[in-house]
């Protein structure tokens, strides 16, 4: 294939993807698909863990944050770790606990704002539900995922007609202006059979009752359940339009969940193409992925990049050695924390800082801030420059002007954790917590790239530091 090609056909496979992970539940059960189709087997942390070299596993928490590793065929305790962390959630719109909202002759559907999102983008926009139900099976409680694959809901603007100023302040209120529409009262009263007995007639109250009664049936259709076996429910509002190559020349990827589910899935594959070789073989480090859900709200969750679920993972590959195997490891050890990064905006150029300003198909952005609000250092940047020449991957400098708030990522949160030497890199795109994002073809292979040499290719980049 011509460089073209090879570029559009990675970014495809990338957009297969992320169609099919329309929650962090989807995104991690697309991962463990393609991890089991490349020989990981699952591990739970209930059990205990028989692992030697050369094995590939997974294990999950919360069915929503996913640790996968292969080790080296030279590992021993006490040896270092080769990590690449991203995040599985997204900036979303989710159903509240009790959601049955009607008004004005509208059945609604009452959401949080989940994240940092600019939310007017969610408006006019065909939304439909997606997430994880459990269902009480006999005498088992299970975890089913759930698609709605057609559009169901829609947060309608106001015409302009009755807000003049619509085009110069737009600032909806988040708890009566973002409820989306499900169905009108006139259509869902006409569609109950006749003598169906009404909500506030039952004796004993159900968790299905908390919703409405059509969002209900729609997900026990889906999942051929009666409503009675719902026992709780996480779902997410996403909009149905699939993600897609665009621009007059295909080189562009319009997308939801671009921030973060591109780093999520390029760390992935560059995991499983790194033990498609003989390099495993000779490894002395364990080569670990760790996606992790609950970014976009600070990461403080037993499944989040704050817990200690990963410290935990870590020390159990670490026994067997040592005492101290663990403490060995750690300064031998080097984390990627890979989150997408902000691209140069040609209508708000101003917002860059004059020297820093990456671009789409430049390569991927380190990110730097003497705040800490990034982990990168002069150390960690070396070792990521010198693996980026070694893939043939260009890299960017970023970052933020001294009068912008710098975001943050879950390196620092892990690196301070874990006391680990940690990068902060992503692929520049434009549109951050929009509903539809935009970047670049090219960062799908340059990411993918990038972290199949890293894990291919640490422990000799290691060993060249001479300090």
């Amino acid at each position: 294939m011509t460089s073209k090609d090879l570029i559009l056909s990675t970014a495809r496979q990338f957009l297969a993807y992320v169609n099919k992970a329309p929650s962090p539940y989807h995104a991690v059960e697309e991962i463990k698909s393609k991890l089991v189709a490349a020989g990981f087997r699952e591990l739970r942390d209930t059990d205990q863990w028989q692992v030697k070299p050369k094995d590939k596993c997974f294990v999950t928490k919360n069915q929503s944050t996913i640790i996968a590793f292969a080790v080296g065929g030279q590992f021993k305790p006490g040896n270092g770790f080769s990590i690449v962390g991203a995040h599985t959630d997204s900036p979303c719109l989710k159903v509240k606990p009790v959601s049955k909202v009607n008004k004005s002759g509208y059945n609604l559907v009452g959401v949080e704002c989940y994240g940092g999102g600019i939310w007017h983008t969610w408006f006019d926009r065909d939304l439909t539900i997606a997430g994880r139900v459990l269902v009480k099976a006999g005498k088992s409680i299970e975890h089913r995922l759930v698609n709605i694959s057609r559009p169901i809901l829609r947060v309608p603007h106001v015409a302009i007609h009755l807000q003049r100023d619509h085009n110069e302040k737009f600032s909806p209120n988040k708890e009566t202006n973002i409820c989306p529409v499900l169905s009108t009262e006139v259509q869902s009263q006409l569609g109950k059979p006749v003598g169906e007995t009404a909500d506030t007639d039952k004796s004993t109250p159900t968790q299905a009752d908390k919703h409405q009664p059509l969002l209900v049936k729609l997900l026990c259709d889906e999942l051929k359940v009666e409503p009675e076996q719902l026992m709780d429910f996480d779902l997410h509002l996403a909009d149905t339009q699939p993600a897609a190559i665009g621009g007059a020349l295909e080189e562009f990827i319009f997308s939801p969940r671009l921030d973060n589910l591109l780093n999520a899935y390029t760390a992935a594959v560059g995991l499983v193409n790194s033990c498609s070789n003989t390099s495993l073989d000779s490894d002395p480090t364990i080569r670990m992925i760790s996606l992790f859900d609950n970014e976009e709200v600070g990461s403080q969750s037993a499944q989040g990049a704050g817990s200690s679920f990963q410290e935990y993972v870590l020390r159990r590959l670490s026994s067997g050695g040592s005492q101290t195997a663990f403490e060995e490891a750690i300064p031998k050890s080097y984390m990627i924390s890979a989150d997408q990064a902000h691209a140069l905006h040609p209508n708000y150029s101003e917002k860059h800082e004059g020297n820093h300003q990456p671009g789409l198909h430049k390569g991927i952005v380190v990110k730097i801030n003497s705040n800490q609000r990034y982990a990168s250092t002069a150390i960690t940047n070396t070792i990521l420059r010198e693996i980026g020449r070694i893939a043939d991957v260009p890299l960017q400098d970023f970052v933020v002007r001294n009068d912008v708030a710098c975001g943050s990522t879950i390196g620092p949160i892990m690196s301070a954790k874990l006391g680990m030497a940690t990068v902060d890199i992503g692929a520049p795109q434009l549109s951050m917590h929009s509903i539809r994002e935009m970047c670049c073809t090219t960062s799908v292979l340059q990411s993918q790239t990038l972290y199949q040499a890293f894990f291919e290719h640490y422990p000799e980049v290691f060993s060249s530091l001479k300090f």
